[in-house]
């Protein structure tokens, strides 16, 4: 029975391990020791009643599941306590009394932990009183639904796998979600989408929204009222937690920490974790390992520029939601010259429509001309990884095959640096994607030529004239 204890015992430190702090782990569960297994109770050994007490204070939770997920949800836990008999001493006005245990016996003490939590009011970081779990206010935009989100190649893949987490949030493939891409490609819109989906077909799961910048606010003020436990507390209770803009949390050591153990908790209860970021879970920089890793175990999915058919699509979706009556053609012209993102597309209808409307005039074609010539001159001409490719090749005078190869010849590797660093600037694409695609290299690559031609750009006058000479070159239409 004792070889079966410590066999579940080990595999209950590995996952313990995983969850809390090296320090934390030394000091409170090395020293435990499992004495027997009996059908789903384990019992173990602690040295003290003080050790038992911190345990029961700070780590049923984390031992609840670590024992239900080893042992079934009848698992029950009995603490076997070294009790010391105290040795008579003569006692001294300035000495403190330290019990000498010397070879005197130590007798246990046997103490049954629940493994059933028992409810507790914790306090909301929404500030909601009188907290009960149905109270939770899901922070979603109600406009931001499925049905204004319109289906095209640059979102098919996250649109489609938001629809079966709404379906089975927390029992699909897809957890985390991951949802990453530049501005104004719908990263917000989607997530929000998904929740109010959620909520429409499952009413009793509680959904919450927020950003990575609220949730590191909240943290800090929870840090400074000493409810830091009340507040990682209230996120686990989260069936589908739904965080905007996670890259916010680089650098952030403390709050990192409280929301790894928040992802564990959520993730294995089954529930669904979503989250969105400008760019993927490799290229985020000081960011955790372990929860770069996490990131990764789900789907991650990129949002991509909308091609002229899905623009299209988009504008008359918006046309038709406010009730507006807009050319067909004039439909077309916008979606022609406004191509970087959902967010410009649509600030150019409504702008166009705003001057109709306050200068009391159809709207024309001339009218959307005169209108969209700032959104069309500073909107940065459509420039792709495969077009910086062909420019740098045709300046150098080298092959498409050359840059894409092997080679270590210092011309060729230039070249392809310098590709690497412009499709940094100028596409928005991923440092792996850029990487991928430019000599089949991987974003740590990507990132050491953008350092590197960064320097030759401040210290070689040649150098930096190529660079100025070749932006010239990428950019003009």
């Amino acid at each position: 029975m004792r070889d079966k204890a410590e066999y579940i015992w080990k595999n209950c430190l590995n996952f313990i391990k995983d969850n809390i702090s090296e320090h934390a782990f030394t000091t409170w569960f090395k020293p435990i020791v499992p004495i027997a297994l009996e059908k789903s109770m384990l019992t173990i050994q602690v040295p003290s009643k003080f050790f038992y007490e911190w345990l029961e204070e700070h780590y049923i939770r984390l031992l609840k599941v670590v024992l239900q997920k080893e042992l079934g949800h009848e698992a029950r836990l009995v603490y076997n306590i070294l009790m010391e008999k105290k040795a008579e001493q003569d006692s001294h006005p300035h000495t403190m009394n330290i019990p000498s245990i010397g070879k005197e016996k130590m007798r246990p003490q046997e103490v049954q932990a629940p493994l059933s939590l028992k409810p507790r009011e914790i306090k909301n970081p929404f500030i909601i009183p009188g907290l009960r779990k149905i109270h939770i206010d899901a922070q979603l935009n109600p406009h931001y639904t499925f049905t204004h989100f319109i289906e095209g190649e640059s979102n098919r893949l996250a649109r489609s796998a938001g629809l079966a987490i709404a379906r089975r949030p927390g029992g699909t493939a897809f957890n985390p979600l991951f949802i990453y891409g530049n501005v104004g490609l719908g990263k917000t819109h989607l997530s929000n989408a998904i929740g109010l989906e959620v909520k429409e077909k499952h009413p009793y799961k509680t959904v919450l929204y927020l950003s990575a910048e609220r949730f590191t606010q909240q943290f800090i003020e929870a840090i400074k009222n000493n409810t830091r436990n009340d507040f990682i507390h209230f996120y686990q209770m989260i069936d589908v937690l739904i965080v905007d803009d996670i890259h916010f949390l680089a650098s952030k050591k403390a709050t990192q920490e409280a929301f790894f153990h928040i992802f564990n908790h959520l993730h294995q209860s089954g529930k669904q974790l979503i989250m969105t970021s400008d760019k993927p879970p490799i290229d985020m920089q000081d960011m955790e390992q372990r929860l770069i890793s996490r990131f990764k175990w789900g789907l991650s999915a990129e949002l991509h520029t909308p091609d002229y058919e899905t623009r299209i699509e988009i504008l008359k979706s918006k046309i038709y939601k406010d009730g507006l009556s807009v050319e067909e053609a004039i439909v077309e012209y916008i979606a022609k010259y406004i191509h970087t993102n959902v967010r410009e597309l649509e600030g150019a209808l409504i702008s166009l429509v705003a001057q109709a409307s306050l200068n009391k005039k159809e709207i024309t074609q001339k009218l959307a001309e005169q209108t969209l010539i700032n959104f069309i001159s500073n909107t940065r001409k459509e420039i792709s990884i495969d077009q910086i490719k062909k420019i740098i090749c045709d300046y150098f005078k080298i092959s498409a095959e050359q840059i894409q190869s092997k080679t270590r010849k210092r011309d060729i590797v230039q070249a392809r640096q310098l590709a690497m660093y412009f499709a940094k600037e100028y596409t928005g694409a991923s440092l792996s994607n850029i990487g991928e695609k430019i000599g089949q290299r991987d974003h740590a690559t990507v990132l050491h030529a953008c350092k590197t031609i960064k320097n030759l750009s401040e210290t070689d006058k040649m150098f930096r004239y190529y660079i100025s000479d070749l932006r010239k070159k990428i950019t003009t239409p």
